[in-house]
């Protein structure tokens, strides 16, 4: 059993398929085949269910990944542990990023950190709240942007994200200078599938209202085109709004709907030292 085996299969585990595994690690398709092959004959076991929309895991697939998983977690913390007791901080740093905070929390302090930091190599993951959740209890990345609360993480709070009303521009609501929830409910109502979903059903139900939930979308910009052709008004956070709103407006809601953000890791005692360096980095 090689290393190299070992990450092939992290690869097509978190990818869902050879392909992807093959131009993550920089493989041929019939080389990562080969890899997992011999994987499973030297273990004696299937580790993969080969499907033709992609792979699952067998119950001894999802065994073998758990370990593999600690296996090169350990064996990639030699050098950045050896290098950080001469006082460097080197190795692989893995960030998962909300789509709305990258641009405007994270690329600019991931600019000073690398300026900072250039032995660590950052690679930037873009998801949504539970894809992050689960990319750091299952080591794809080490540190995320997260939505509080996130139970049994530790947490710092970035900052915290104002939600508004997204209406078409020729609404009766447009002009007005706060939106009542109550009369926001009234239309129906586009919903984000995103990590702030259950901010705003809370804040919603929190003003004594209850949406007419017509759609749901998962990307603001497909939200913002949904409200431009009048299928429905949203609410939805500040941060990432793009300038120009064509044909829909925001306006202020008159009941606080917030969103707090914060950079979570699973364990601030295990992290790796480039993770607690970009943490560090943050607060400073």
């Amino acid at each position: 059993m090689q290393l190299s085996q070992l990450r092939v299969l992290l690869a097509v585990a978190e990818s869902g398929g050879f392909t992807a595994a093959a131009e993550r690690t920089g493989m041929s398709q019939p080389h990562v085949s080969r890899s997992i092959a011999a994987l499973e004959t030297e273990l004696g076991a299937p580790l993969l269910v080969r499907r033709r929309d992609g792979v699952t895991l067998t119950e001894a697939g999802h065994r073998a990944v758990s370990r593999a998983r600690e296996t090169v977690r350990h064996f990639d913390l030699i050098r950045p542990d050896v290098a950080g007791a001469g006082g460097q901080v080197t190795g692989p740093l893995r960030l998962a990023s909300l789509p709305s905070t990258t641009g405007t929390l994270i690329a600019e302090r991931l600019r000073t950190f690398s300026d900072r930091y250039p032995l660590v190599n950052v690679r930037l993951l873009e998801g949504y709240s539970p894809e992050i959740r689960r990319w750091l209890e299952n080591g794809a990345a080490e540190i995320g942007v997260v939505i509080l609360p996130e139970p049994g993480m530790h947490t710092v709070q970035l900052g915290t994200d104002a939600m508004v009303a997204l209406l078409p521009r020729g609404h009766a609501l447009a002009a007005a200078e706060t939106v009542a929830v109550r009369e926001l409910a009234r239309d129906p109502f586009i919903l984000t599938t995103g990590g702030c979903r259950p901010v705003i059903l809370e804040g919603v139900r929190q003003a004594g209202a209850a949406l007419d939930i017509a759609y749901e979308a998962g990307e603001l910009s497909a939200i913002i085109a949904m409200v431009e052709a009048g299928l429905g008004v949203s609410i939805v956070p500040t941060l990432g709004l793009p300038a120009d709103l064509g044909e829909v407006v925001t306006r202020p809601l008159d009941a606080a709907i917030r969103r707090n953000l914060a950079l979570a890791l699973p364990s601030l005692d295990r992290c790796t030292p480039a993770a607690r360096a970009f943490l560090d980095h943050v607060l400073v």
